[in-house]
């Protein structure tokens, strides 16, 4: 044909180029072995000293740091040799997080809440990782860090004001259920814009550094998110100036419904994202609090002697659909949960505390009920202040505030007019 060119010799024996389009293993109705998981034993993987050079302990993006084996003893270099008592509270932490997980479905469910997302199987992620930290210590974290309050002692009821949207939430209604903020905490806002939270982090670690403090920030996000730019130029940012931050990556192996291979697992690690950047990196089993604990501790204390960041990937299994608008069965196999090789993060450490002879059965039992005795009071205390179900809990004129500094003038004219309408219609919402 006309305005054809001819075809390079060169070329002519080689096969047409083809795309590759990652597709997850198992789909609806598959049976699920997840034998390709390489599960290394406990213990194994080295501990390098906080202040060697990142370029030093590659491989460790590449293995598991794993402290927990299969007959609940911790063991190895990364043994944090935590007391007992500290051991029950970190237990006792990711148990309450799971109760008030299952209350606050429900409630969505009752149609009490329009959202609510559960961090069933990643209990450890986030209160082992806050343990390891200290209280003045800024949390970034994404929409399923909920233990990093939980962690931290916050009132129940405060997070579900603001679940509820009512009268007592500090937040007026404002941002969607289940995205706190606690300032008092070390609780960042939460964003719904995926990884918007990792520059803010590095940020305020770079803002900590240059005045002098102590403090350090660390970041939480899924894996899907290190596929977008602000990740990238975070890390940038970080490794340059070599901010005391640390960056956990929550590789849950689904994105919603996008399985981890579109944000780059068929190639490598998560934790290989750092090796590029010049950051520490490390690959965790997210299902071992020990293992968590470890690596947060270790990565602070290389943070806070100004020896830079690190990423830190957590490998673990989100149990439940991405929220209650999901439906994980129309996308994976409904075997994959029970068939994950690294087990309930909340039965293996029970496992470890009954192993030392520290907790049994009875004793788990019987906080079970406590906790969940303890949520059920905190949401009917919570309901006194109104559920979303009911309607706007807020007067109308409270959507100009907390968005400037400085309102400007034309809004304060607003602000009054509508404030003025609000009495003269008699409104029940109206500001007093």
């Amino acid at each position: 044909m006309a305005g054809e060119q001819p075809q390079d010799p060169r070329r002519a024996n080689l096969p047409p180029l083809t795309l590759h389009v990652p597709e997850p293993k198992f789909r609806p109705g598959d049976p699920v072995d997840f034998a390709e998981v390489d599960v290394p034993p406990a213990g194994q993987a080295r501990r390098p000293d906080t202040a060697a050079a990142a370029r030093d302990f590659t491989d460790l993006a590449y293995t598991l740091v794993r402290v927990l084996d299969e007959q609940g003893q911790a063991v190895g270099p990364w043994n944090p040799r935590l007391s007992p008592d500290r051991l029950r509270r970190m237990l006792r932490a990711m148990v309450l997080l799971r109760a008030f997980d299952e209350r606050m479905f429900r409630a969505q469910r009752q149609g009490k809440t329009s959202f609510y997302m559960k961090a069933t199987g990643e209990e450890a992620v986030a209160v082992a990782a806050t343990m390891a930290l200290d209280y003045e210590d800024m949390c970034f974290p994404s929409y399923r860090q909920q233990g990093i309050l939980i962690a931290r002692d916050w009132s129940l009821v405060d997070m579900m004001n603001q679940i509820y949207s009512n009268t007592a939430d500090r937040l007026q209604g404002k941002q969607l259920p289940i995205m706190y903020s606690a300032k008092e905490a070390g609780f960042f806002s939460i964003s719904g814009n995926l990884a918007t939270q990792y520059p803010q982090a590095v940020g305020w670690a770079m803002a900590s550094a240059a005045k002098g403090d102590t403090r350090i920030a660390a970041v939480w996000c899924g894996e899907g998110s290190t596929a977008e730019g602000d990740f990238h130029s975070a890390c940038t940012f970080a490794s340059v100036y070599r901010a005391p931050v640390i960056m956990n990556v929550v590789n849950n192996q689904w994105a919603i419904s996008s399985f981890s291979g579109f944000a780059g697992a068929e190639a490598t690690t998560f934790a290989a994202r750092a090796v590029g950047y010049g950051i520490a990196g490390l690959r965790v089993d997210g299902n071992d609090a020990l293992a968590v604990y470890a690596a947060t501790e270790w990565a602070a204390e290389r943070a806070r002697t100004n020896q830079g960041p690190t990423l830190i990937e957590h490998f673990t299994y989100r149990a439940e659909g991405h929220s209650t608008s999901d439906d994980p069965g129309q996308y994976r196999s409904e075997g994959e949960p029970n068939a994950w090789p690294l087990g309930d993060p909340i039965k293996r450490l029970k496992q470890h505390l009954i192993a030392i002879g520290e907790w049994d059965d009875d004793r788990h039992a019987a906080q079970d009920r406590e906790l969940a005795d303890q949520v059920k009071a905190s949401q009917k205390e919570a309901e006194k202040n109104g559920i979303l179900g009911h309607g706007l809990h807020q007067p109308l004129g409270t959507l100009f505030d907390g968005v400037f500094e400085e309102m400007p003038w034309h809004l304060r004219e607003q602000q009054a007019q509508m404030m003025a309408e609000e009495q003269a219609s008699g409104r029940p919402w109206a500001r007093k």
